[in-house]
């Protein structure tokens, strides 16, 4: 299947049947052996340079002791893995879109993120993205399983050979209370630190410069460097992938018009910086807000 090769469902069963076997303490070798494939070959599949088949997906998980739950989930994957576009809708599709969104994210030369609600995910301190989930209504274990799911994927703008991440970010995400006013304070902090590396560029579009695309919803735009470009929405419960050419490049152009109205990444760096003194300052005083 040469044209599922990089696709967003394709990304996540390979790294599904990796994380299986990863999980029950097998060895590539000692998969090989038990369903009788070449070593090679389930490397490639693990890695996404090759997809499997229905037949093939089904004999590996049959060897690797999943529930019957996690077996459906990963041979859907299979089953529907020729299709380019992506969309679930519902808690259970979303571990699999996760892990889609994770491999995209590994793979990509370029990220382009746009959120006009909150910090996007990968710019997120551990405290804020604890906020968001305690505020989501999730169980103490699964607040700190998402946080910590949050902060690994954040290694891919501060290892050796990092991504280029772009992130446009409204001034509404800045100024909403996402935790107490000292959480507000690190992540608006941390988004300055880690602006100085040379792979992250930050731009604040400001309020009230009329309507733009950008408010219909957040998005990211993968690029890569052997595949075509994909873009990834994510809502509270629902999720989508789309890989249709037409769509991308309208997503393009929302980018260039959502950069035309955004401050430069200096200007950027400026305003977050005053705003820790005039909205977030550090004795927890909200000063305009608290007035209202």
């Amino acid at each position: 299947m040469p044209t599922a090769i990089g696709s967003p469902r394709a990304r996540a069963l390979s790294a599904a049947l990796r994380k299986a076997r990863e999980d029950l303490g097998l060895s590539l070798r000692d998969l090989a052996k038990r369903v009788s494939l070449n070593y090679s070959y389930l490397s490639n599949l693990e890695t996404g340079k090759r997809v499997p088949n229905v037949e093939t997906t089904a004999t590996i998980i049959g060897a690797l002791r999943l529930s019957a739950t996690d077996r459906e989930r990963i041979l859907a994957l299979a089953r529907n893995v020729s299709e380019p576009n992506w969309l679930t809708v519902g808690i259970p599709g979303i571990p699999h879109q996760l892990a889609g969104a994770w491999e995209c994210e590994r793979a990509a030369s370029l990220i382009t993120a746009w959120n006009p609600c909150v910090v996007p995910g990968l710019l997120q301190t551990t405290d804020y993205a604890r906020s968001i989930a305690v505020a989501s209504g999730l169980e103490t274990h699964e607040v700190e399983s998402r946080v910590m799911v949050k902060l690994s994927r954040r290694e891919i703008l501060t290892k050796r050979d990092p991504v280029t991440f772009k992130a446009l970010v409204a001034e509404t995400a800045l100024r909403e209370p996402i935790g107490d006013p000292t959480v507000m304070v690190d992540q608006l902090r941390d988004l300055l630190t880690i602006a100085e590396r040379p792979n992250v560029a930050i731009r604040i579009v400001p309020q009230r410069v009329g309507w733009h695309p950008g408010l219909m919803g957040p998005f990211v735009l993968y690029d890569f460097a052997d595949s075509p470009s994909v873009v990834h929405f994510e809502h509270y419960s629902s999720g989508a992938f789309d890989q249709n050419e037409d769509d991308v490049k309208a997503y393009r152009n929302a980018i260039k018009r959502l950069a035309s109205f955004a401050l430069s990444a200096r200007d950027s760096n400026e305003f977050i910086a005053r705003l820790i003194v005039d909205e977030w300052s550090e004795n927890g005083e909200r000063n305009s807000l608290d007035q209202v």
